[in-house]
């Protein structure tokens, strides 16, 4: 992810980009090189002559190296999970309060064009379902797929679903890591509204999609190629003839305009909003603290086999 956020961070024209830090020092020089920067030799030094810094590295490290930053008086966009534990994630919340400082946690795909326009289209959701499938690559070894894939639809859904959440259960289980695999997450709103999460980095098909029911439309969302299709009047019919019974279905398809940019780059770009122009950030830190509240949940339901959380 470090690489990405470079490339996104060198071609906006309003970031300076001052340098990197890298612990593998080959690494560093080669990135430095390749986006005509400079490698620092410490953390220190680097803090000391940015405003603001994005921090990609394992999760366990998320807490010490955001902690760093802000008590350097440093802006962090930190990617997602923010941390390992609520109470770490609190402190770094309280810490960024105190300092007078934006601490923006990347859940990229709450940037993705068409995630962006559901906020217009969805208003009474009855029933949601995500799918998350990636073939295995090994990127991510230090989590398992709840906080690597499926958080960005629990965050989404959460922020989606304007009612409490009653109910939550999770399952999963490890195939080829040490850390689950496969993972569904099964929610109860208090409005009535269901929603099933599923996500897998072992599929041998990559599928990011998202349907939502609601009352007169069904919405189809596609994260990869950033579309959306709006199904409504449907109706169906059967036609029997004495060799066979057919199905028959028509509906009015809408599909929806998508203004279609890198999502990461409008991440930054909100960032920079934030910090230089005091805009409001899209996500409260309270909604920050919901989403890894639930995961780390369904983490240990998954490890542990116990049972749905009621709230």
């Amino acid at each position: 992810m470090g690489a990405y956020h470079l490339n996104v961070v060198s071609s906006l024209p309003s970031h300076e980009l001052i340098g990197i830090y890298e612990v593998n020092p080959e690494r560093a020089r080669e990135m430095a090189e390749r986006y005509d920067t400079v490698a620092f030799e410490s953390l220190e030094s680097l803090f000391k002559e940015v405003e603001a810094v994005v921090i990609a590295v394992p999760t366990s490290w998320h807490y010490e190296l955001a902690r760093q930053a802000l008590e350097s008086g440093v802006h962090v966009l930190l990617e997602k999970p923010m941390t390992d534990s609520l109470e770490k994630a609190e402190a770094l919340i309280s810490l960024a309060a105190e300092r007078g400082l934006v601490l923006q946690v990347g859940h990229v795909e709450r940037f993705n064009g068409a995630v962006m326009e559901l906020a217009k289209i969805v208003t009474n959701p009855r029933m949601i379902q995500s799918r998350r499938l990636s073939p295995y690559n090994g990127r991510v070894q230090d989590v398992g797929v709840v906080m690597d894939l499926l958080i960005h639809d629990l965050d989404i859904v959460l922020n989606l679903v304007k009612s409490p959440l009653k109910y939550y259960h999770a399952m999963g289980s490890r195939v080829i890591s040490e850390h689950e695999d496969v993972a569904i997450l099964n929610l109860e709103f208090e409005n009535g509204c269901i929603a099933s999460l599923t996500a897998s980095r072992i599929s041998q098909l990559k599928d990011r999609s998202l349907q939502i029911l609601q009352d007169r439309s069904f919405i189809n969302l596609n994260y990869i190629n950033q579309d959306i299709e709006i199904h409504r009047q449907a109706s169906a019919a059967y036609l029997m003839t004495p060799e066979e019974i057919k199905y028959s279905q028509e509906s009015f398809v809408e599909k929806l305009y998508v203004h279609k940019d890198n999502p990461l780059k409008s991440e930054h770009l909100h960032f920079y909003e934030c910090i230089k122009e005091g805009a409001r950030p899209i996500v409260s830190s309270e909604q920050d603290l919901q989403t890894l509240r639930i995961a780390l949940e369904c983490e240990k339901m998954i490890l542990e086999g116990r049972p749905c959380v009621w709230n």
